[in-house]
């Protein structure tokens, strides 16, 4: 990280903007080309582990791509501001952000969709939903296991406030 003193350390603040979130932008790559896509997601962190669900339909280019290479980058971002300045090079953006690397793994099983697709519910609305495996038949539900994330804020200059 280049610029270290918008470096966030606290798991507290982190939690909050992957909880603010909503949008997860992952990157794939098939063979030399990269492919990013925007999508919702769902977070667990156990025991200082970071976990993402993501789901779809049943088939698509994202799944063919996993299926080749399963390393993935993300970022998430948050408390988005455009500020103004008296010249161009004054203008910035304030934001909060959580980047990463990881593995996806498709899961197959009924019961890790079921949990799969209840996280990622509770992240994006805050409320308990139940899933039958009926329901998770027809979807595709991906586990993304973080291997390391970092996260930066950068707040509005003291000048602008």
């Amino acid at each position: 990280m280049t610029k270290r003193e918008r470096e966030i350390t606290d798991i507290q603040e982190i939690l909050r903007i992957l909880d603010e979130g909503k949008v997860i932008h992952l990157a794939l790559c098939d063979g030399d080309q990269p492919y990013v896509l925007p999508m919702n997601y769902g977070y667990t962190y156990e025991e200082g582990k970071l976990t993402f669900y993501i789901h779809g339909a049943s088939k698509g280019y994202k799944y063919e791509i996993m299926k080749k290479n399963p390393k993935i980058a993300f970022s998430i971002e948050c408390d988005t501001e455009l500020f103004e300045g008296n010249v161009a090079c004054q203008y910035g953006m304030i934001y909060a952000s959580v980047m990463g690397k990881g593995n996806a793994v498709m899961c197959e099983e009924a019961e890790e969709k079921m949990a799969g697709l209840s996280i990622l519910m509770k992240t994006q609305t805050g409320k308990d939903f139940e899933f039958t495996e009926k329901l998770v038949s027809i979807v595709n539900v991906v586990r993304i296991d973080i291997t390391e994330f970092t996260a930066k804020k950068r707040p509005k200059p003291a000048a602008m406030q």
